[in-house]
């Protein structure tokens, strides 16, 4: 059985020690989904939506959180992001979000992805969520993620 790095040999939990690790380019990207009804995809498409721009407000506030993903998620290690980019796709039934993350670092870039996809969703639910009480978030989850060499 493999054995959990972020447990310590008594059981507790720690931060995993990358110091002997070298620098490598990393890229990560998840996606997930928030289904919207079609008045509520009428009023963002039109700027209609009282809070404001909610794309740009969601790509702000994704990008936001995967920089400051290590100030929520107490084991991941603060990482010098180098870029974070948050896509915003309307589809039939909602709009689906994905955010990439890179590095050169010692540690992958999984939960930064993850957290500005989360982020972005939920502001998108924040703004909408006067006009929309049907709304759901679905389908976040990992895509890929590249190690390199630096």
């Amino acid at each position: 059985m493999k054995r959990l790095t972020h447990i310590s040999g008594d059981g507790r939990a720690q931060m995993v020690d990358v110091s002997e690790k070298p620098l490598s380019a990393r890229s990560a990207v998840a996606a997930g989904k928030i289904r919207l009804r079609s008045a509520t995809r009428d009023l963002i498409a039109k700027d209609q939506i009282a809070k404001g721009n909610v794309f740009a407000t969601a790509r702000i506030a994704g990008i936001q959180a995967a920089k400051r993903t290590a100030e929520l998620i107490p084991l991941c290690h603060t990482i010098p992001v180098s870029e974070v980019k948050i896509d915003i796709l309307a589809m039939n039934d909602g709009v689906e979000v994905t955010c990439t993350v890179r590095t050169i670092a010692q540690t992958g870039v999984e939960m930064e992805a993850l957290t500005g996809v989360c982020v972005a969703l939920l502001t998108i639910y924040d703004m909408c969520k006067a006009v929309d009480k049907e709304m759901q978030i679905s389908d976040v989850r990992l895509v890929s993620k590249i190690k390199g060499n630096a």
